[in-house]
């Protein structure tokens, strides 16, 4: 691991993420990692799923030729 520094979490928290981290035979920082990239895909899941914006139905609707 490279550099590292030290984040605040309540002792619940972090007991969950050692016990996570364990069951899933990974660091914590493996762990961490892939909870974040979890959360950004399904907020990118989210955006996607939303109505179009009018630019976008207009893109869609273009002429491509």
């Amino acid at each position: 691991m490279a550099e590292t520094t030290t984040i605040r979490v309540s002792r619940a928290t972090h007991a969950q993420v050692t016990r996570l981290a364990a069951e899933r035979r990974e660091t914590i920082d493996e762990t961490v990692r892939e909870a974040l990239r979890a959360l950004r895909q399904g907020d990118m899941g989210r955006d996607l799923a939303g109505p179009l914006t009018d630019d976008e139905v207009a893109w869609l609707d273009a002429d491509a030729g």
